[in-house]
């Protein structure tokens, strides 16, 4: 096989990349199984879940508005993350995506590349 057609091969390939994210990891993992499970019922190759990093934001507050400056509190939010991938999916797929509900408090990321 010569280098053009290794590249048409790859062009060809179309892949439908997911990113879900909560704040929640049981509700992430319940929804990505979920995303699975339905790609798998139309016979879709999958690639994943990825676990990505997850994200922390840290918050510093004072206590109290003016007396004790010392005094502070701090606030942590997890954002956790996975990704999945769908190799060459057909348009079935892409409609039962669309139309699955998931619960709220996650974010859905679709990218065709």
């Amino acid at each position: 096989m010569t280098v053009s057609k290794k590249k048409l091969n790859q062009e060809e390939q179309q892949v439908l990349r997911i990113r879900v994210r909560a704040y929640e990891h049981k509700i992430l993992d319940a929804s990505v199984k979920q995303i699975i499970d339905t790609a798998k019922r139309y016979g879709a190759e999958i690639a994943g879940p990825v676990p990505l990093p997850t994200e922390t934001k840290k918050y510093t507050v004072n206590r109290s508005s003016f007396i004790d400056k010392n005094s502070r509190e701090q606030f942590e939010m997890r954002i956790h993350k996975r990704l999945v991938d769908i190799l060459n999916p057909a348009p079935k797929i892409i409609d039962a995506l669309t139309n699955l509900t998931l619960p709220a408090g996650v974010d859905i990321e679709v990218k065709m590349l």
